[in-house]
């Protein structure tokens, strides 16, 4: 029980800033000789982060959701930005759900590896640290100009955060701020976007649990309820924190997990395919 609650509240301090929750999950499991939690214990307690969004952003959604659907029958509504919200959200979830479906597998196992984790940790640092640099060279965009193609870009960003490591808020921040979108900006849309991919994904996990080697459902439980009220406080924290301060600090974090995961695993300290300390 204790285990889990612990990963509940890392996942709710890590879901929302670009260092990749399910990378956290991996690691520090490992770290404290526990087993991987696994992918479906990650998906399920993302529907905690994920109902925190849903309630922080409730009038956002309400409002986008109810504009979307009167357009479908009244024409006029279909250039109102909460009416184009809504098909860039839907627009943008296409890729992750085309990619997860087919390379579920892969993304279960292989991609699990420590060793790919500290290295997408590095490398989408980095670039996070050059869309940031990009950003405040140049006028930021706000949110009411996304475009259909801009919304198709942040989708396929979303899809790479399949790859523990990569961060789903990073990488779509990092598309964001490269297409020129202002640091909030970015990350409302990143907010938004991950509705529908965490949802579907977290309710196919639930299936999964207390069968086999998948978590039980009382600890799961657990850490999803963790996970969903110290995400609330992360988001607003993050939010924040962004409206007058880089991401370099996030950056230097990446790297520096990145290197320790890579320099454990090569000194035989960490297994890279397995949960527990050699």
């Amino acid at each position: 029980m204790v285990p889990r609650a612990v990963l509940g509240l890392i996942q709710g301090l890590t879901e929302f800033l670009p260092v990749s929750s399910s990378a956290h999950l991996r690691v520090f499991s490992a770290l404290l000789g526990w087993d991987d939690p696994g992918a479906a214990f990650t998906a399920v307690t993302q529907l905690g982060t994920e109902a925190a969004v849903l309630i922080y952003f409730r009038r956002d959604i309400a409002a986008i959701v109810r504009t979307w659907a009167l357009s479908l029958v009244r024409p006029t509504l279909r250039s109102e930005p909460d009416a184009r919200m809504g098909w860039f959200v839907i627009i943008g979830t296409l890729p992750i759900g085309v990619l997860g479906k087919l390379f579920q597998d892969t993304v279960e196992t292989h991609l699990r590896d420590l060793r790919i984790i500290g290295t997408t940790l590095i490398v989408f640092g980095l670039i996070l640290a050059v869309a940031d640099r990009t950003r405040a060279d140049r006028r930021a965009r706000p949110i009411t100009d996304l475009t259909l193609p801009h919304a198709a870009g942040f989708g396929f960003a979303q899809a790479l955060a399949l790859i523990p490591g990569v961060s789903r808020s990073g990488g779509t921040i990092s598309a964001g701020l490269l297409l020129g979108y202002s640091r909030e900006a970015a990350a409302r849309y990143s907010f938004l976007l991950a509705i529908p991919a965490v949802l579907a994904s977290g309710t196919l996990e639930l299936f999964k649990i207390g069968e086999g080697p998948a978590p039980a459902w009382g600890p799961t439980v657990l850490a999803t309820l963790i996970a969903f009220v110290v995400g609330y406080a992360a988001i607003a924290w993050f939010l924040k924190y962004i409206s007058n301060n880089s991401f370099m600090p996030f950056v230097v974090y990446r790297v520096l997990l990145g290197v320790l995961i890579i320099g454990l695993v090569a000194g035989g300290v960490l297994a890279p395919d397995a949960g527990a300390i050699k």
